[in-house]
């Protein structure tokens, strides 16, 4: 019989694939293919089903996960001056590049994304760094967790170099809150609106029109 550590780290290691292999379908069908919505509706339904699969099995999964309300607002205070400075360096920024692009767009957007940042955050943040702070064989310090963590939540935004910058930074902050208070609602609502405000102000592109164009 296996050992129940060997079972738990090679459980762990599956789900840092699955999230890998996610991954490489971003690069095939939204950047290659540029079936963007047919992606983010699969992976959202796909990592859904896992979670609900999960949860049945083990009722602890979402607390472990971060799919948790009891330090909501805990979080969201240790994050919101982290969004204030990035809002106001994010406005600067495309001020000074003449990309400012605020439209209704950004409306919808803001109500969107937060759900399709959740599903990031689970997924770089609370698979990868969380999985890696679980294992029980191999122990990797916590700033280099960090640190991995957010070099592949970057480059899973390559080729958009603003956004590779972006996200790298993001992720470091990200990942220093999660490993110390685990809530991926917080930050995947952060997230979402951070980074809809960052495609309209420094990036200077509108996904709104980039997912839903083709369908008006």
């Amino acid at each position: 019989m296996k050992n129940p550590k060997e079972q738990t780290n090679k459980k762990l290691l599956i789900e840092i694939g699955l999230v890998l292999l996610t991954g490489a379908g971003k690069f095939l069908f939204m950047d290659y293919l540029n079936w963007r919505l047919l992606f983010i509706v699969c992976a959202i339904t796909f990592w859904v089903l896992y979670v609900v699969f999960i949860q049945k099995k083990d009722k602890e999964a979402l607390h472990m996960w971060g799919f948790r309300t009891d330090n909501f607002w805990k979080v969201t205070g240790m994050v919101t001056p982290f969004g204030v400075i990035a809002i106001i360096l994010f406005t600067l920024i495309g001020w000074y590049q003449n990309t400012l692009n605020f439209t209704w767009h950004l409306l919808p957007i803001l109500i969107l994304y937060p759900m399709w940042g959740i599903v990031q955050q689970f997924l770089v943040i609370g698979i990868i760094a969380g999985n890696l702070q679980s294992m029980k064989t191999y122990k990797i310090p916590a700033f280099i967790n960090i640190i991995l963590t957010a070099i592949l939540f970057g480059l899973f935004h390559y080729p958009f170099w603003w956004l590779v910058t972006g996200t790298f930074f993001l992720a470091l902050f990200y990942g220093y809150i999660y490993l110390k208070q685990r809530n991926i609602y917080v930050l995947g609502i952060f997230h979402g609106w951070l980074g809809a405000l960052f495609y309209y102000t420094v990036v200077g592109r509108d996904p709104f029109l980039e997912v839903f164009g083709k369908y008006f």
